[in-house]
């Protein structure tokens, strides 16, 4: 038979980060980067691809959190860098 959880029981917090989650995290960019490297793609791209995919999961952490001057400071940030300044 299926049981509530206690009504008291309190729900897990949203948005948590733990240091698990980064881990995880940590571990498929390495896993990522090492089999792209074995196939041949140069370092310079797999650098690229993996800054590329670390911005936007911050973007994506600070629009969810609510930082929107974050957002903004990358979005520079990002602009600057692709036009070489």
């Amino acid at each position: 038979m299926n049981q509530l959880p206690h009504p008291r029981t309190p729900a897990p917090p949203s948005g948590h980060w733990s240091p698990t989650h980064a881990l995880i995290l940590l571990i498929a960019f390495l896993a990522l980067g090492t089999l792209l490297f074995r196939e041949g793609t140069p370092i310079g791209d797999i650098l690229t691809l993996l800054g590329g995919c670390g911005t936007i999961g911050a973007a994506t952490l600070a629009l969810a959190g609510g930082g929107r001057r974050l957002v903004a400071v990358l979005a520079e940030v990002a602009v600057r860098s692709g036009i070489g300044k």
